[in-house]
């Protein structure tokens, strides 16, 4: 039940009533779905359907760039989905990544060849590709773009592994770093924000890799279970002779010591990423932008020094991911979180870790830029222990009632690759 897992965090359960209830639709306000062709609302479907991260915030954007980044969302998960089919051979799967920005403007072009789950966006993408159509010109440009380098990007690293740290980096641009780049140039192209964000594609990319290296650390276990490698062997090979290892109990240690070499190669783009938010003019993008990249970090802090990484799953727990969903709506607010969890890895640094130096100093550095008398006023909470006592009884009293009486919602967690 998510409400016992923050019964030590009042803050969360308090969050998670006012969630319950629509607190939610102050960040993530109700679609007019009425207002919408049969296709765009089929492609809204299919963006619930697919992305467990990011439909929520997609669709809290503000006038036509929502739906054009909804739209590059689902033709990204269709090339995405190409990708992930193992049961595509590789003299099909080569040419179809590298065309694949052509299928835009193929009417009729769907593929029904596939096995994976979202299989749908491909086998209906004349239904996506119409709506990529009706778009500006502004947005289908940028879309085809990034859809036809990811698509190439993603073609090279097929029959290759992940080897140096710099290939690692390269591997990520292709698929998250562009999106980053994508996505930024939409935003100056919607007039929302400054010509600058989409120009600086440094900081863009860093975006894309900080989630995108979140979710490849935190997933190591799926992704050995299912057959894919993405930690890079430059990094591995320093702890372990093969990546599999890191699995079996008797190489936890070594398991660990990579864990944080990873991690805190992760942080690197931590600056980046509070210079990149602090440009940010519109509330809708700010919050887009911020909910995933404040989730990411307390996802890395789970992550740092945890021998779950190896054995399960680690996740966030629902209040704490509610929590930051509606706080990391200011400047402020975002750079306490960082800092807050900065501070929570800081606190679990070894002094037998390998990486312990390298780990003190990038967090440091975001400790310098992070911290501030402003940042720390707009998240200071001064709850009284009388009070938090009857907010919980309040609150299990009052969960159970919800319950009873109402569905869950969906709610915002940094989970599948946005890729």
């Amino acid at each position: 039940m998510d409400i016992l897992k923050s019964l030590g965090h009042p803050e969360e359960i308090i969050n998670l009533f006012k969630y319950k209830i629509g607190g939610c639709r102050s960040v993530m306000p109700k679609l007019d779905y009425d207002s919408m062709s049969e296709t765009l609302r089929t492609c809204y479907a299919y963006l619930n359907q697919t992305s467990r991260s990011f439909a929520a915030v997609i669709q809290a954007l503000d006038g036509e760039l929502r739906h054009a980044v909804c739209i590059f969302y689902l033709v990204l998960r269709a090339l995405d989905t190409v990708e992930d089919d193992m049961s595509i051979p590789l003299e099909k799967k080569v040419p179809l990544l590298q065309d694949f920005h052509t299928f835009l403007y193929q009417p009729e072009w769907s593929f029904s060849e596939s096995r994976e789950k979202d299989r749908q966006v491909l086998e209906d993408f004349p239904t996506i590709s119409v709506e990529f159509r009706n778009l500006g010109q502004e947005y289908r440009d940028v879309i085809s773009d990034i859809c036809h380098r990811m698509g190439v990007g993603m073609a090279e690293f097929l029959e290759k592994k992940v080897s140096s740290m710099k290939e690692w980096d390269k591997y990520c641009h292709y698929v998250a770093g562009l999106v980053g780049i994508g996505l930024s140039r939409l935003f100056s192209a919607s007039q929302l924000e400054d010509t600058e964000v989409g120009r600086d594609t440094e900081l863009a990319n860093s975006m894309g890799l900080f989630l995108q290296k979140t979710n490849i650390i935190r997933d190591y276990l799926e992704d050995q279970q299912e057959g894919r490698a993405f930690w890079p062997q430059e990094a591995w090979s320093q702890f372990a002779s093969r990546l599999e290892d890191f699995a079996r109990p008797q190489h936890l240690s070594s398991a660990l010591s990579c864990l944080n070499l990873l991690v805190t190669d992760a942080l690197h783009h931590v600056p980046d990423v509070i210079a990149y938010l602090s440009r940010l003019c519109n509330q809708s993008v700010f919050n887009f932008c911020a909910i995933p990249q404040v989730m990411a970090i307390a996802t890395l802090s789970a992550c740092y020094n945890n021998p779950q990484v190896f054995q399960g799953v680690v996740k966030i727990r629902k209040g704490q991911a509610v929590t930051l969903m509606m706080q990391a709506t200011n400047m402020g607010a975002v750079q306490s979180i960082i800092a807050q969890y900065s501070q929570e890895i800081l606190q679990k640094v070894s002094g037998a870790d390998p990486s312990r130096e390298k780990t003190l100093r990038i967090l440091s550095l975001i400790r310098e830029k992070s911290l501030s008398p402003a940042a720390l006023s707009s998240r200071a909470h001064h709850i009284s222990p009388v009070y938090v006592s009857a907010a919980m009884l309040l609150a299990a009293l009052s969960w159970q009632y919800l319950n009873a009486t109402s569905a869950s919602e969906n709610f915002v967690h940094i989970k599948d690759r946005f890729n």
